[in-house]
């Protein structure tokens, strides 16, 4: 993964929490405590998760809490000052989650070492979207905590649903 995600959980954590839970995170990880991570960085998988399920431990969270706090702050604090253009060109949750295939293939194509979920969608009706979550690394709980969080950006109540281990489902207002 990108050190973006860690840099962006590390904020999380400082913020929401105090900085005293992200040392105790970092010393969970087996971390020093001054560890910093650049958001172009590549971090291997193995180490992200280490430091999802430490935040998981000190907070007292489920994975699923972590997820979705996560993704609120991401898609809610942290996202919106780095990747403002993809938040401006959007006037909705609905165009900002079917802009997000497309965003992902040229983060391939553009950053060395970038291996972004991809995403394929369907409609059932025409408020509700069906997203194929397409990762080998398996965080589709993330993707549910990032979307939640994309509604909240949009001020808009999205009913988000994981259906399985590769598709979320999205009801829109």
């Amino acid at each position: 993964m990108k050190g973006v995600i860690v840099s962006c959980l590390r904020e999380l954590v400082v913020n929401k929490f105090g900085k005293d839970k992200w040392h105790a995170t970092l010393a969970a990880a087996g971390r020093h405590k001054e560890i910093s991570f650049l958001p172009t960085e590549d971090v291997d998988d193995a180490s992200v998760l280490e430091l999802v399920e430490a935040v998981r431990k000190i907070l007292n969270m489920s994975f699923e809490q972590v997820a979705d706090a996560f993704g609120e702050y991401w898609a809610c604090t942290y996202a919106p000052r780095i990747y403002r253009t993809y938040y401006q060109r959007a006037a909705s949750a609905k165009e900002f989650l079917l802009d997000m295939d497309e965003v992902h293939r040229l983060s391939t194509e553009r950053m060395p070492n970038a291996h972004p979920p991809r995403f394929e969608y369907s409609w059932t009706s025409n408020k509700t979207l069906i997203i194929n979550y397409k990762s080998k690394r398996k965080l589709i709980d993330f993707m549910t905590g990032l979307i939640k969080g994309v509604g909240k950006h949009y001020k808009e109540k999205l009913q988000v649903s994981k259906l399985d281990d590769e598709h979320i489902e999205i009801v829109f207002p």
